[in-house]
């Protein structure tokens, strides 16, 4: 009876450390961003660092099965809610101001749209959806004759990074200083106030190759 019993305490162990190590993750990821110690997620586990290798294989594995149902919720939330604006202008910045808002509460979210981990597949995929929602975002508000119709989809990415820095660099000074920035942001780039850049917008394969620095500096 004893013997047959055992596995399934150790079946049943296995399982409890798992959620353990997976409610830490979530709190520590939001707290100090996806390059948060390993060290630090199994202490508040309460295991040891080898277990939560062990259990999920990489930082990337842990990533993938915490934080991409909290990245397709949230980024869902905002693009669903963007393009049920009547007026694509305002839809435009409802979805860029509520994606700074995500990055201000949730380190972990501010990683995930600015593909600070881009070899987390589930994440990867989550990210993926809400992008090609943020194309119809740009295009109704350029179709509207609202934004500048030279704004692309890469230029959104440079808007997330940059405030993704402003953010991690005020947000215990001037934690609204980002919204400050946004805002002559939009105005900059509002058609009527458009005028020529003077310099290309990135390429996607530029942008990836950014990703793939970003995702090495945070390793």
């Amino acid at each position: 009876m004893t013997g047959k019993n055992a596995p399934r305490t150790m079946r049943a162990d296995a399982v409890r450390n798992m959620q353990k190590i997976r409610n830490a993750a979530v709190g520590v990821f939001r707290e100090q961003g996806l390059a948060a110690p390993i060290e630090e997620i199994a202490r508040r586990a309460g295991v040891r660092p080898g277990t939560v290798y062990n259990r999920f294989g990489s930082r990337e594995g842990l990533i993938d099965d915490v934080v991409p149902d909290l990245a397709a919720a949230a980024l869902g939330q905002a693009t669903q809610s963007a393009l049920a604006f009547d007026d694509p202008w305002e839809g435009f910045v409802y979805y860029l101001t509520r994606i700074g808002e995500i990055q201000a509460e949730n380190a972990a979210l501010s990683d995930a749209v600015t593909r600070r981990y881009i070899e987390t597949e589930h994440l990867t995929h989550a990210c993926d959806v809400s992008r090609s929602r943020e194309q119809e975002i740009i295009n109704r508000a350029v179709q509207g004759g609202s934004l500048r119709a030279d704004f692309t989809l890469e230029d959104v990415q440079l808007i997330f990074w940059s405030t993704a820095e402003i953010i991690r660099s005020t947000d215990e000074i001037a934690p609204n200083a980002w919204r400050r920035h946004l805002a002559f942001i939009l105005d900059g780039l509002r058609a009527g106030a458009a005028h020529p850049s003077g310099v290309e917008a990135l390429s996607p394969e530029q942008v990836q190759k950014i990703r793939l620095k970003l995702g090495s500096d945070g390793a």
